[in-house]
Formats: structure tokens, C-alpha cells, sequence
């Protein structure tokens, strides 16, 4: 299939790269040692520079962190989006990152209390595999329950709302009974930080973006498809239920993959893939223009996170969700409105 290239999402991708680099630099002059642009510059090709070590081991493995999830949950977001045909439908929304938040603190909380040290091997082994496989659950189930000869966008966020409230309780429930050491660590991991990001983080993120974006890319022929009903879909001559589980499948790949490396960072891929299609001024949200929003929004809200209220560090899930909330508002009045008209 021949990839089309439109000049002004090409356009807008290549300004949000700048803007993403400036604001990785930026991220990396902060910390105990206060370095200047030239500074981090220096140090980052420099193996003989006293601060190469600082530079290349602790920053920037935490903003390349930022920006590779960052761009895995708004990629989610965008083919969620697409295949629910609603503004509204996003990996936290659908069920998929608390599903995943739920097996991650009921790890932390078991191995914790039952293995004592087994929780350091559970940070470093455990938790992509947790996050894969409660993402995948929540999936699962919200689809499942959704499903009624087809799949209605509206229906898909109900249903995906109601699991998602059941989740986020029973992860509540978890750190209620579980020892408070183990508790704190879980609700430290279920805001979403970047605080203490390593390349063991950068990896696995990196990987399922570099496995998962080509194989997305090739199927944005089948979003395109999708923006019509179903019926109108299947005279096109597109397998339906194959061709939108394989894509959900991947939406929930790298929202899993990106909340194992991160936490669930909330309100990232809710408005990355609508400000992207706004940008570009395209029918569905685009993907790769969505990926780069998301990484910028990251960045940036890492950046506040880490200056607000300096020397206090947040995690930045609370600022991005401090940011999203009201662009959620803005949404469903919006749509309300339209739906009066």
C-alpha cells in the first residue's frame, strides 16, 4: 500500500520535533547539578566530560522515557479513537491502563508482603509483563461487553467507563489491604513518574514503538475505512472484526507497554490525537502527528512538573491530568452542543 504524505502534517510533525528536543534539553539541565543548553550539549558527546555521566545515565534516559511514552499513548489513543469513531475514547477511558494499574499493584502488593525482596525483581521483570497482560484483560472485557452485532462508538465509552470505575477500585481495594511499604511504592508508580527513569525503561518502549509503528502505519488505510459505518466498511471489502481487533490489539500493545515504563500517565492520549487532527486539519486523527504531540506534551508537562513547585518534584501524571481535565470538559460540552444542533 502506498503511504500518503500530506505536506502539512509533515509540516507539523518536523515543528513538533524541534519543540520536542528543546524541551528534552531543557529537562536535562535540571537536577542537583544545574548544567546550561552548552553544558548538557557538551556533555552528551563528550564521554571525557565531567558531566557526561550525569547527562547520559540519569537525564536522559528520563526525557527519552517521557517522549517515547508520550508517543506510544497518544498512537493508542489515535486508533482507539478511529476505530470508536468518538473523541472520548482513549486507553485510560476504555479500561486499558487501569487494567493494567490493577495487576501492577496486586504484584506489588503479593510479592511485596509475601517475597519481601522479590518486589526489586518484580520492578525489573515483572512489571511489562503485568501491564501487558491486565491491558489486555481490560481490553478484553470492555470489548466483550460492548459488543452487540457491532461495535457502537458511545457504547464502546460507556461500557469502557463503568470497567475502568471497577478497576480503580479494586487497585484501591489492593493498596488498602496491602503492607504501606508496598502501598506507597504502588501509589508513587499509579500517578505516572519519570522520577528515576533508566535505560531499562527507554528499552522496552522504544522497542514495541519501533515494532508496533510500521505495522500501525500500514493498517491507517483500514482507520480510514473505519470513519464510515460498518456496513459501508464490509461493501468496501475490509474484514471487520479481524482488521479492528488486530488494530485495538495494537493500541493496547503500546498503551501497556507505555504505562509498564512510566505508570499510567492520564489525560495524554485523550487530547494528543484531537489537537494533532486540528493541526493537520485532517478527518481522523493521524497518527504520527499524534505520536508527536503526545511526546511534546510529556516533555512539557515534565518540565512543569519539575519547576512548579521547585525543589518539589510532581509526578508528571498529575500534571497532565491537572492539564486534561478541563480539555475532557471542553469535549463533552462541545459535543453536547453539536448534538442539540
Amino acid at each position: 500500500m502506498k503511504l500518503r504524505v500530506r505536506p502539512r502534517a509533515l509540516m507539523v510533525s518536523a515543528i513538533g520535533f524541534v519543540l520536542l528536543g528543546f524541551l528534552m534539553a531543557l529537562n536535562m539541565r535540571i537536577g542537583d547539578i544545574p548544567l546550561s543548553l552548552p553544558d548538557v550539549l557538551r556533555a552528551t558527546f563528550d564521554p571525557a566530560d565531567p558531566a557526561h555521566f550525569v547527562v547520559m545515565e540519569l537525564r536522559l534516559p528520563r526525557a527519552l522515557t517521557g517522549a517515547l511514552v508520550g508517543a506510544a499513548l497518544a498512537m493508542s489513543g489515535a486508533i482507539i479513537q478511529s476505530i470508536a469513531r468518538n473523541p472520548l475514547a482513549s486507553p485510560e477511558i476504555l479500561g486499558v491502563t487501569t487494567g493494567a494499574s490493577v495487576t501492577v499493584v496486586a504484584g506489588m502488593v503479593v510479592t511485596g508482603s509475601t517475597y519481601g525482596g522479590a518486589s526489586g525483581l518484580l520492578m525489573a521483570l515483572g512489571i511489562p509483563v503485568l501491564a501487558l497482560a491486565g491491558g489486555l484483560i481490560g481490553a478484553i472485557v470492555v470489548y466483550a461487553l460492548a459488543w452487540r452485532r457491532g461495535l457502537d462508538g458511545y457504547r464502546l465509552v460507556l461500557v469502557g467507563i463503568g470497567v475502568a470505575a471497577v478497576f480503580t477500585n479494586v487497585k484501591y481495594w489492593l493498596m488498602t489491604v496491602g503492607d504501606v511499604n508496598d502501598t506507597t511504592r504502588a501509589m508513587v508508580w499509579i500517578s505516572g513518574s519519570l522520577n528515576g527513569r533508566g535505560w531499562e525503561h527507554v528499552v522496552p518502549v522504544g522497542l514495541a514503538l519501533l515494532l508496533l509503528i510500521p505495522l500501525t502505519l500500514a493498517g491507517a488505510r483500514i482507520l480510514d475505512v473505519l470513519r464510515f459505518t460498518d456496513d459501508t466498511a464490509v461493501a468496501l471489502g475490509v474484514r471487520l472484526n479481524r482488521s479492528r481487533g488486530l488494530m485495538i490489539l495494537s493500541a493496547v500493545l503500546l498503551a501497556a507497554v507505555a504505562t509498564a515504563s512510566a505508570g499510567p500517565i492520564a489525560f495524554v492520549a485523550l487530547p494528543s490525537p484531537q489537537i494533532a487532527m486540528r493541526l493537520v486539519g485532517s478527518g481522523r486523527p493521524p497518527l504520527v502527528t499524534s505520536a508527536v504531540v503526545g511526546s511534546v506534551l510529556v516533555a512539557g508537562a515534565d518540565l512543569v512538573a519539575r519547576t512548579a513547585f521547585s525543589p518539589l518534584e510532581l509526578p508528571v501524571g498529575i500534571v497532565t491530568a491537572v492539564l486534561g481535565a478541563p480539555y475532557l470538559i471542553y469535549l463533552l460540552v462541545r459535543m453536547r452542543r453539536g448534538s442539540r444542533v
